[in-house]
């Protein structure tokens, strides 16, 4: 599930960066259109390149936040079983106690379905 949120996630953010990249060039097309000097039609594409650069630093950082949500997600799920499903420690330290029971006192292992 995490995987298929994450996937989905950065589907947005590719889509938000093309839409940005379209943006910056139909700018610079508008620009170039209105500017006579050599000098200033090359500001314009500085400009378009510096913006294609900011929405590509824009797409790695949110694919980035969106591993992070998926990592820390599988973690608290992962944390919360391991601690739903081991005995407590009563008096001694945890480095004798077993993560799983041998057996419950029914006689069933750990996984066992009725």
């Amino acid at each position: 599930m995490q995987a298929a949120m994450e996937k989905l996630s950065n589907m947005g953010s590719v889509a938000k960066k093309k839409l940005k990249i379209c943006r910056a060039k139909l700018d610079e097309t508008v620009q170039k259109a209105s500017v006579k000097t050599a000098e200033e039609r090359k500001i314009a594409e500085e400009r378009r390149k510096a913006a294609e650069a900011e929405a590509k630093r824009e797409l790695h950082e949110a694919k980035a936040r969106h591993a992070a949500q998926k990592l820390r997600t599988r973690q608290s799920h992962v944390l919360g079983h391991r601690l739903h499903h081991q005995p407590p420690v009563e008096g001694g330290s945890a480095a004798n106690v077993p993560a799983y029971p041998i057996a419950s006192p029914e006689g069933y292992y750990p996984g066992h379905r009725i």
